[in-house]
């Protein structure tokens, strides 16, 4: 496998309750890297060219970069993508925060959302693990208090919360998605997107090491020289 990557995609079938994991060749990984071309990549092949972006036949990927979980400022960084309930067309959405790299710390480079629940639901992901719970006491608070509440079920101060708004959930075509309570992929209509299927919440948390950097030391150097130009 190749250096920044833990080597694994979550397929998450929401219709059926169905959960499975992906392990992507090198090839795949050294093409894409992350970020929107693996999400664009994973709704070409998954959602059907007339399909409602409000419906189950939409596919919503959560897709982390290369980068992502290094020891560098402003490296955790998610890549929503799905076809945006705005244009019709791929949309996509770009946020920072914890999440992202607590997702790869939990094991996993992306998520793939298919189909829609028939019921509120959070999809719960820690340490190589993933499972489906139940969220309708969560449906309709705002990012906040879900944050407060997830945290208390689960038992963690850390365990990091990518969630959609109580805007997506009735329907507003460019709701965010929101983590950190104020972190937000706020374009293209993608938390509207995950309201529709019913889910509420992507869960992460991860003790697991982090991918190794190819050369860390070179890695800082850089990093160290865009700082002194900015």
């Amino acid at each position: 496998m190749s250096y920044g990557y833990r080597g694994k995609v979550l397929y998450a079938n929401l219709s059926i309750g169905k959960l499975t994991v992906e392990e992507p060749s090198e090839k795949f990984y050294r093409t894409y890297l992350g970020g929107s071309a693996m999400g664009t990549y994973y709704l070409l092949q998954h959602t059907p060219p007339q399909a409602d972006p409000l419906g189950p036949g939409n596919t919503l990927s959560l897709m982390v970069g290369v980068v992502t979980g290094a020891p560098i400022s402003g490296q955790s960084r998610v890549c929503a993508t799905a076809k945006s309930p705005i244009t019709g067309l791929v949309g996509d959405s770009q946020a920072g925060g914890f999440w992202p790299a607590e997702l790869k710390a939990a094991g996993f480079d992306g998520i793939v959302l298919h189909g829609k629940a028939d019921r509120p639901v959070y999809l719960w992901v820690h340490d190589g693990e993933a499972e489906l719970r139940d969220a309708a006491s969560l449906w309709g608070l705002f990012t906040a208090d879900v944050e407060d509440a997830v945290r208390a079920e689960l038992g963690g101060d850390h365990i990091q919360v990518l969630q959609c708004g109580p805007a997506a959930e009735k329907g507003v075509r460019f709701g965010a998605l929101i983590n950190n309570a104020n972190r937000a992929n706020g374009r293209t209509g993608m938390g509207t997107v995950m309201a529709s299927k019913n889910l509420k919440a992507v869960v992460a948390k991860g003790t697991g090491p982090l991918p190794d950097v190819y050369d860390e030391e070179k890695m800082k150097s850089c990093f160290k020289k865009i700082i002194e130009k900015t």
